[in-house]
């Protein structure tokens, strides 16, 4: 049940050995998809394959992206890692409710470089923020061992055949891609008409924005409809 459908995506990392060490926890717990974005290092390289040991293939295999769009267009859902909270409203959610995913739908859990993590405006593209529960005194953790943890978490989850939740197959969840194009023609609508002011603040409304329609967890009807409704009152005000 849903292993082939989770995803592991590494937004720039800075080490190749970490990226070897994450396919070799993604190969321990069953999972074998592995995508990097804008990896620091020449990827992959010597260190990369030496760390993966046994996981080669899930290196050999690992997509490469350029940028952060292109790396969650095709999900239905995304879950963004971060080792601190952060004062936006994103949707948070804990280990244990990750029963609550859909898992016959395309999911991907992001990490951030290991320096820094995610931001803000890659967090807004998240249905869900997930912060793993550590010593409040001491909370960094290495890249790959929040890969394992959440490795670990999801086989116990998808393993366990005494806590189905039930979800209509009806209902098809819109791929990131077309949510993509939804707010970026929004946001371009709203940058034309002079929307965003007071101009210092434009990035952070943008990621307010953002965030507000990924963490809706959209059908595509929803999203054709809010397309259309979008783009009839976008039309009246520029007329």
């Amino acid at each position: 049940m849903g292993f082939k459908n989770v995803h592991f995506i590494l937004y720039k990392p800075q080490l190749p050995e970490n990226i070897g060490a994450c396919a070799r926890a993604l190969k321990n717990f069953k999972f074998k998809n592995l995508s990097v974005v804008l990896p620091k290092k020449k990827f992959p390289d010597k260190r990369t394959l030496a760390t993966a040991v046994g996981a080669k293939n899930i290196i050999q295999s690992c997509k490469v992206y350029e940028n952060f769009e292109d790396s969650i267009k095709n999900f239905n859902c995304v879950i963004a890692t971060t080792a601190r909270v952060r004062n936006k409203n994103f949707k948070n959610i804990s280990v244990k409710n990750l029963k609550n995913i859909d898992f016959s739908k395309k999911v991907a859990f992001i990490f951030g470089q290991e320096s820094s993590g995610l931001s803000n405006k890659e967090l807004s593209y998240a249905n869900h923020v997930i912060k793993l529960p550590t010593n409040p005194k001491f909370e960094s953790l290495n890249l790959s061992h929040s890969v394992i943890i959440l490795c670990y978490e999801l086989y116990r989850l998808l393993n366990d055949k005494n806590d189905k939740v039930s979800f209509s197959k009806k209902v098809k969840l819109v791929k990131k891609n077309d949510l993509i194009k939804l707010t970026n023609f929004l946001l371009d609508s709203l940058d034309k008409i002079g929307f965003f002011q007071p101009k210092e603040k434009k990035k952070s409304m943008i990621e307010n924005i953002r965030s507000i329609f990924f963490k809706m967890n959209l059908s595509e009807k929803e999203t054709r409809i809010l397309s259309s409704i979008l783009g009839s009152l976008i039309k009246k005000k520029v007329n």
